[in-house]
């Protein structure tokens, strides 16, 4: 942005007090979060965050929607949903995580899952917005899987909606077991382990 414009500022207000709400839930927990932390990550005022987020619980589910949702969107989901080789991409996909794992991967855990774990069970709105970003990271999956059936990749007997439902349930199982051994060694393991499944679903040669 060249020179930042009046119209433009709300959106960038909106924008921090995103970044700063992901980080602070990501840390906390929602019901932990602290909105005056919020604040002081920003230095923006109670009055700028009541005009974008009149309660808490709405800046807690834009959080799901506009940034995790969002951010998910961006690196699994589209690639899963466009790669030419989508075997190949989720194959990837799988050890990228695996590769990026580190103590604070395991000492704060996958933002989604952390969020169905805390927030499910207890909010409804909480739990059909997560839900909306399982079932897509779920359909994206499927997508690759039916492509790659297609391709001649996969076997033909593979339910890839089921193989789907597996590997999206697997993949955010390996993060929250994980979290509480706080072990990247277990990590890395489990990630593996995954990609081993989705192995075993090809063609052999």
């Amino acid at each position: 942005m060249i020179a930042p414009m009046v119209t433009r500022q709300p959106d960038h207000t909106r924008s921090r007090l995103l970044e700063a709400a992901f980080a602070e839930i990501h840390q906390q927990g929602f019901q932990g979060a602290s909105l005056t932390r919020i604040l002081e990550g920003t230095g923006l005022t109670k009055g700028a965050l009541y005009h974008h987020f009149p309660t808490k619980q709405e800046l807690g589910l834009a959080v799901v929607d506009e940034v995790i949702h969002e951010r998910l969107d961006a690196i699994l989901f589209t690639p899963l949903r466009q790669g030419a080789d989508p075997i190949g991409t989720l194959l990837a996909l799988i050890r990228a995580r695996a590769a990026d794992a580190s103590p604070a991967t395991v000492r704060l855990g996958c933002p989604l899952n952390n969020l169905m774990q805390e927030m499910s069970p207890v909010d409804p709105q909480f739990r059909a917005r997560l839900t909306r970003v399982l079932e897509d990271w779920t359909a994206a999956v499927e997508s690759a899987l039916r492509r790659g059936q297609a391709q001649g990749q996969l076997r033909a007997g593979v339910d890839c909606r089921e193989a789907a439902l597996f590997i999206t349930a697997a993949w955010e199982g390996c993060f929250g077991v994980c979290k509480n051994l706080q072990s990247v060694p277990a990590l890395t393991g489990c990630l593996r382990q995954l990609e081993g499944y989705v192995r075993g679903l090809l063609m052999t040669p």
